[in-house]
């Protein structure tokens, strides 16, 4: 019998973090409910994931739902240079998801029920024997363990970890997807069994097909990118992350509320200064949408009974491709952690963090200095193996 088949868990965060954190918990036995600050169904915009074999896990050994129905897979690596010259390629196998697509299918996993949408969690206490966490609705939950997997904005990360504020990196992310089918010909042709790469100076674009909405069958897939790009902190990014509303972003400015002139700008430097393939991809995005491109680590993630996972622990830039692996890593570590301590919830988090931190301080080192490279000292070198994805170490 499972030493948890009484006990009671709270995830906040609905996201794909903490949802693999709650299907891993209610397989041990606890009963698991799930809260989301959004107030409605939760949406992607129809962004990419690099899948790594963490992130892919609960659907590889407990899902009944394959992994070919969620998932888009290329087998080259390619850098583009002027005229879409490859100017490097390799063979190498990844597999993508897009967010969206990943997310509905772990909440069908889940299911409903225990699901709660337009609950923000702002405190927590607890005793040696339980947590109660404190909504901004005025709700009040119990339980014998509290996560908190409610990413990069977490409230919670502060009171593990005060000093733990989010540092800008000087560059931001513009991202966007376009129908596979949609791009020319020869863009096609060149682009959709690859992960392409175009490096330019203080800058580089990451381009790869992952499902769409309706399947992942080719003619459904979308070629998701993302563009890096350097912005000066203070006035310059301020003024961008304003949108259209006249409201001030801090993370993200959603697609359609970018303001127009940046919109504009953007595509006319893409026309003029990548690789005509890229170029097309991004031109043609109808709604492209900024992420500010930041980092935040906590130097605690386990308090007693409470746990931070996912980009509430460790939010790192994403040049390694290792967000959600390391969102799911922390996840199935905690289980195996809560498995082998024979109910004892408080020595397991104790047991499970100093190998979880080490890890985030290990991505973070890798991420930044990647960045480094393509956006300040410009020495990132196509082919490079550091450059590779992977949260363990590049390529694993």
């Amino acid at each position: 019998m499972s030493s948890y088949r009484n006990a009671t868990a709270i995830v906040i965060g609905g996201s794909i973090g903490g949802l693999t954190t709650a299907l891993l918990l209610r397989d041990l036995g606890f009963t698991v409910d799930v809260y989301e600050r959004t107030a409605s169904a939760l949406d992607g915009r129809g962004s990419g994931i690099v899948l790594q074999p963490d992130t892919m896990r609960w659907f590889t050994e407990r899902s009944d739902q394959q992994p070919t129905a969620l998932s888009t897979s290329t087998s080259k690596v390619q850098y583009l240079g002027d005229g879409n010259d490859v100017v490097y390629s390799e063979d190498r196998t990844w597999t993508y998801t897009s967010w969206g697509t990943f997310y509905r299918a772990l909440l069908a996993d889940f299911g409903t029920d225990h699901y709660h949408l337009g609950e923000l969690a702002c405190g927590f206490d607890q005793s040696d024997n339980s947590v109660t966490v404190r909504f901004v609705s005025g709700r009040v939950g119990t339980a014998d363990l509290v996560v908190f997997a409610d990413g990069i904005t977490s409230l919670a990360r502060e009171r593990f970890d005060p000093e733990s504020s989010l540092h800008y990196s000087g560059y931001v992310g513009w991202r966007g997807t376009v129908l596979l089918a949609s791009l020319s010909g020869p863009t096609q042709d060149l682009m959709h069994d690859a992960i392409s790469y175009c490096v330019i100076p203080n800058s580089h674009i990451t381009l790869y097909p992952i499902p769409g909405e309706e399947g992942v069958e080719r003619q459904h897939r979308l070629m998701n990118y993302v563009w890096y790009r350097n912005v000066a902190p203070g006035p310059e990014l301020s003024e961008m992350l304003v949108d259209k509303r006249g409201f001030s972003g801090s993370v993200s400015i959603h697609p359609g509320q970018v303001q127009d002139r940046y919109v504009d700008e953007m595509r006319d430097t893409a026309a003029r200064m990548l690789a005509p393939a890229a170029a097309e991809v991004v031109t043609s995005t109808e709604q492209p949408y900024l992420q500010v491109v930041s980092d935040a680590r906590s130097s605690r993630m386990a308090q007693g009974r409470v746990a931070l996972v996912g980009d509430a622990a460790c939010s790192a830039r994403p040049h390694a491709a290792a967000g959600t692996a390391k969102a799911a890593a922390d996840a199935w570590a905690l289980a195996a952690a809560l498995e082998s301590a024979d109910g004892d919830i408080a020595t397991a988090l104790r047991k499970w963090e100093p190998g979880q931190l080490e890890l985030s301080e290990s991505l973070l080192r890798r991420v930044i200095d990647m960045g480094e490279r393509s956006q300040f000292l410009n020495s990132w070198v196509p082919g490079d193996p550091d450059l590779r994805f992977g949260l363990y170490g590049p390529g694993r």
